[in-house]
């Protein structure tokens, strides 16, 4: 068995980014961008008033009071045509083009106005709310790089930069299967000892989270001839993803099906819990990544495995770090693999406290629904009391 972090490291080094594509900023939110996205112009493109008030110079202000001609307005997106003399002020709104001549606002609450007169009755100060143009950014400025996952606030800075699209990483195509005579899909009729296949919904799901699209290749029967026909259902992904087949016994076909079709194993079993039987390696040039059947452990390996799988996919480092949390009752020592508990944090005093679940059966998902965090125990580790401090890996 190998570790957590070599199982991590030996996936994500087998993948490579995938190629770039242009999409509209309107469809950029949650991409991975290829390229630096560069600004088109200033912002703002001139200096511009943050108030509304009276465009004036400073040298016919800067004692109060003092009364000047108004010869015009500036009203956002109404550039005034001419320029500010001596004697001379422009009526201005918030967002107008800051006249020529004109080197401060004084605000309307400082002012009174009569016919095309007013007085302005506070000294004016250079540059007093004029946002100088470029302020926000300048044309050539990178306003996001090469690696970013564009939020929402991004694709709202981008179209301020007149940036109407951008070079972003093409979503990676997750193909994954199901394996087993005894699987149905939810509302059909159960076979005989069956179950219903469940893990496909939430890894579909945290594929799509996590910036990939989930092509669901659905249940395959325990016959060599159906496991080996994921090579060619496949054959467009990125990678593929099984679930079930990872362990001992005469039904898990995964390798035995797919050897003839090229698959070289590269390693089989983690020393963790839950999600022991783990299979990785290449069918042919695609990496193909076995998850065990059991519920709880193949979306917990999905977690720890197939989200750097997907982040390696997009260019990105989806390292998650590690919380500290106080734990809320004693834990006994842990054995020679890593343990992921199922828990439940809360905030005690300002303080973050885990309590893990009483039953960690691989096979409940309604605990692993419940949870929020796992408490990580590493190999060998002693006994926790209540109160100790251990690592947490937040679900959300």
């Amino acid at each position: 068995m190998i570790s957590v972090a070599e199982a991590e490291a030996r996936i994500v080094a087998a993948l490579r980014v995938t190629n770039a594509e242009t999409v509209s900023i309107a469809d950029a939110a949650g991409r991975v961008l290829a390229a630096d996205a560069i600004a088109n112009f200033d912002q703002p493109p001139a200096p511009v008033s943050s108030m509304d008030g009276y465009a004036v110079r400073v040298a016919d202000a800067v004692i109060a009071p003092s009364t000047l001609r108004v010869t015009g307005s500036s009203p956002a997106g109404h550039p005034f045509a001419g320029s500010v003399k001596p004697g001379e002020a422009v009526r201005i709104f918030t967002g107008g083009v800051v006249p020529n001549g004109a080197d401060a606002i004084v605000i309307q609450e400082n002012t009174e106005a009569s016919g095309d007169r007013v007085t302005i009755n506070s000294p004016a100060k250079h540059g007093q709310h004029i946002r100088k143009a470029g302020l926000d950014f300048a044309k050539g400025d990178a306003l996001a790089n090469a690696g970013r996952r564009l939020t929402a606030r991004d694709v709202s800075l981008l179209a301020a930069g007149d940036i109407a699209q951008v070079s972003v990483r093409r979503k990676p195509v997750i193909a994954f299967a199901a394996t087993g005579d005894e699987l149905s899909m939810p509302g059909e009729p159960r076979k005989s000892g069956g179950i219903v296949a469940s893990s496909g919904y939430g890894l579909a799901a945290m594929i799509a989270h996590w910036g990939g699209t989930a092509r669901d290749l659905g249940i395959l029967p325990d016959t060599v001839e159906a496991v080996s026909a994921i090579a060619e259902l496949a054959r467009d992904a990125d990678l593929i993803v099984t679930l079930g087949g990872a362990s001992v016994g005469d039904h898990d076909l995964v390798q035995k099906a797919l050897g003839p079709k090229g698959f070289a194993l590269d390693f089989w079993k983690i020393a963790m819990r839950p999600g022991k039987p783990l299979i990785f390696g290449k069918l042919g040039a695609m990496p193909l990544l076995g998850l065990p059947g059991n519920p709880v452990s193949s979306l917990v390996c999905a977690l720890l495995f197939l989200k750097p799988a997907v982040a390696a996919l997009l260019g990105v480092d989806a390292k998650t770090e590690l919380l500290s949390a106080k734990l809320l009752r004693d834990l006994p020592a842990n054995d020679q693999r890593q343990d992921y508990l199922r828990a439940r944090t809360e905030v005690r005093n300002g303080e973050l406290c885990v309590d893990a679940f009483d039953v960690q059966d691989s096979s409940m998902l309604s605990t692993l629904a419940k949870s929020d965090a796992l408490i990580v125990r590493a190999p060998h580790a002693p006994a926790s009391k209540a109160g100790e401090a251990v690592d947490v890996l937040p679900l959300e």
